[in-house]
């Protein structure tokens, strides 16, 4: 498994949530040299890629390659893959985004329906990450790090990105004595 630097796993989260995985633009604490070593280091890893596009249609752009063209960066499926996103995930929730809701009043109000068709492959960790949500006692951060090997800011970009925003799926959390902060999905 790729390891991550915090600044590596907040792009590619941050990149999974936007439109064709463009992971422009970077953190603003990033930039100049530190930028480029951070992004080649990326490249290298194939964790992003970058993809030409046209710099006079107001495209974000990394870096210039003359004629008004220029390349941007987009997170690759190892990236994603790295963060514990399923590509397939990313592509059925962006399509589901962009497609018109189903008119049919029985399915008004009942989200758990809307994204029944999101789920993640079986044996993936984003699979054993839902399934330990959905215990009777939730799980930490620890115990989900413990049985993913990721670390405990991936599991956090998990939650809020493939779960939470990807999935639609409503993860709470409260503090437990003797365990610390628990997280669930409710109704389990």
């Amino acid at each position: 498994m790729t390891q991550l630097s915090d600044t590596q796993a907040i792009i590619l989260s941050a990149a999974a949530q936007r439109p064709e995985r463009i992971a422009l633009p970077l953190p603003d604490s990033l930039r100049g040299g530190a930028a480029a070593k951070v992004v080649s280091t990326m490249i290298a890893k194939g964790l992003l890629q970058e993809v030409e596009v046209n710099a006079r249609r107001g495209e974000l752009v990394w870096r210039e390659t003359g004629d008004g063209h220029g390349t941007t960066l987009v997170a690759t499926d190892a990236g994603l893959a790295a963060i514990g996103i399923e590509p397939d995930d990313v592509d059925v929730a962006r399509k589901s985004a962009t497609e018109a809701p189903p008119q049919d009043p029985a399915q008004d109000g009942d989200a758990e329906a809307a994204h029944a068709t999101r789920t993640p492959r079986a044996g993936t960790k984003q699979a054993a990450l839902i399934a330990m949500l959905r215990a009777p006692d939730g799980a930490t951060i620890e115990e989900i790090t413990a049985a993913t090997g990721w670390q405990a800011h991936t599991v956090r970009g998990a939650i809020a990105g493939a779960i939470k925003k990807k999935l639609g799926l409503d993860v709470t959390s409260e503090k437990v004595d003797g365990r610390g902060r628990v997280y669930r999905l409710p109704g389990t």
